[in-house]
């Protein structure tokens, strides 16, 4: 644990915070975007790697379509538990104890992240995973992470323009929990963060998990079924991340950078 860690928590709270401020949900999106890509270009705690990241160029994403964007009821589901085996934190514990109901992807599970604090999480693996996303899936919520995008009266907002990859998407260094069966739907949701062209198709094939974790040493001890790198080691992934000028936070049209 670090200062540098304890900043990168606080400025990507900060990035959710002015989402859910903004009085135009796209605008508030293309705060959070924009945020995104600074960090990641420059930030101690981004998930690339010091080599890549003076060359990083910004993160690919489909357009803001303000029909994926909902205030979804959370639900009543059945209780259960998941023991999640992480290379860095121990065991983490998910606790289902709710569900939502999304036009696209349909009824998802709602876990409780257990331990000091806690908080929802929330991950999609939809249609286009191992194709246009990440094989092992997105996140749309976790918010003892920050990503909290807010709600009220029994309801959370879930904006499917939001999902996001987690940090094991980029660097086998990383390891972070997957959709477990509840949140993992046949649906393509042609929202939020992409894959650069080109990254997916080579390796959908073998993005098919059974498991809801990823991390490189657990890789090391899974059953050969389940032997999927992280495609973020196909070069063909990080160069087109990393290719063309660095990124700056102003580099897109300025009307768009602040909320």
């Amino acid at each position: 644990m670090s200062l540098d860690l304890l900043d990168w928590r606080r400025r990507v709270a900060e990035l959710y915070a002015a989402a859910r401020s903004a009085r135009d949900p796209e605008r508030g999106w293309r705060t959070w975007r924009d945020g995104r890509d600074e960090l990641f270009a420059g930030h101690p705690q981004s998930p690339l790697g010091p080599e890549v990241r003076g060359r990083f160029r910004g993160l690919p994403y489909a357009p803001y379509d303000p029909d994926l964007r909902f205030e979804a009821a959370v639900l009543p589901a059945d209780a259960t538990r998941l023991a999640v085996p992480t290379a860095d934190d121990g065991v983490v514990a998910l606790e289902r104890f709710a569900a939502v109901e999304i036009v696209g992807p349909g009824r998802l599970d709602l876990w409780w992240v257990s331990g000091y604090g806690g908080g929802v999480f929330l991950p999609l693996r939809d249609g286009t995973a191992g194709t246009t996303s990440y094989g092992g899936g997105r996140y749309l919520l976790d918010t003892i992470k920050g990503a909290d995008l807010g709600g009220e009266d029994g309801r959370l907002v879930v904006d499917l323009n939001f999902a996001y990859h987690p940090s094991c998407a980029y660097d086998p260094r990383w390891s972070c929990p997957l959709a477990p069966e509840g949140n993992r739907s046949t649906a393509s949701v042609d929202a939020g963060e992409r894959l650069p062209p080109a990254a997916g198709t080579e390796r959908s094939a073998r993005a098919r998990r059974t498991r809801p974790w990823h991390s490189a040493q657990s890789w090391a001890s899974a059953p050969s079924e389940l032997k999927t790198r992280p495609i973020e080691t196909s070069p063909c992934w990080m160069a087109a991340l990393v290719s063309g000028p660095p990124v700056s936070p102003y580099s897109r049209n300025s009307a768009n950078s602040r909320p």
